[in-house]
């Protein structure tokens, strides 16, 4: 997925970064330092370098959003038969609440759209309120529960709210 995105967006986004030009490019190994950097910033738990290794070897559709040469976030999504799951979304802390993240979940509902999908599904952890209200705005509603889906540190694991976005209209 090669494009140019603006700053310019329509109103109900929250406003973006004033002149920035970003673009979407794969997730490389050569790219792994800078998005483990983030990944480790970010959460408390984060991804390993095998875990990122491990879905470029799968084939899965991870992304960097790069604004110049900064990487601004990213995204993994997992195909499977006429669905989509995503598995990781995030916004270096630099850039987070001012819409990249909305950019990001637009761009791959228009990847998974191209590729016939009818569902986009993705676990959130039931701590991560602001998160889930990222995936309410762009019409993700929630649909189930994990329990003891996440760790969550001194042996103790958290809930995932699972969510889902139709992406076709219903027969």
């Amino acid at each position: 997925m090669s494009a140019v995105l603006s700053s310019a967006t329509p109103s109900a986004w929250p406003p973006l970064a004033p002149a920035l030009e970003a673009r979407f490019e794969p997730m490389t190994p050569e790219r792994l330092d800078a998005v483990l950097a983030i990944e480790q910033s970010v959460y408390s738990h984060p991804w390993t370098r095998g875990n990122f290794a491990d879905t470029l070897a799968a084939g899965h559709n991870a992304m960097c959003l790069l604004g110049g040469d900064e990487l601004l976030g990213y995204f993994v999504a997992m195909p499977g038969f006429e669905e989509v799951h995503l598995l990781n979304i995030t916004v270096a802390p630099a850039w987070q609440r001012q819409g990249w993240a909305l950019v990001m979940l637009d761009a791959l509902v228009l990847w998974s759209r191209a590729r016939r999908a009818e569902w986009l599904w993705l676990e959130v952890r039931a701590s991560n309120t602001r998160a889930q209200q990222v995936y309410l705005r762009r019409g993700f509603a929630r649909v189930g529960q994990r329990k003891a889906y996440y760790p969550a540190g001194h042996g103790l694991r958290e809930d995932a709210v699972v969510m889902s976005l139709r992406l076709v209209d219903a027969p």
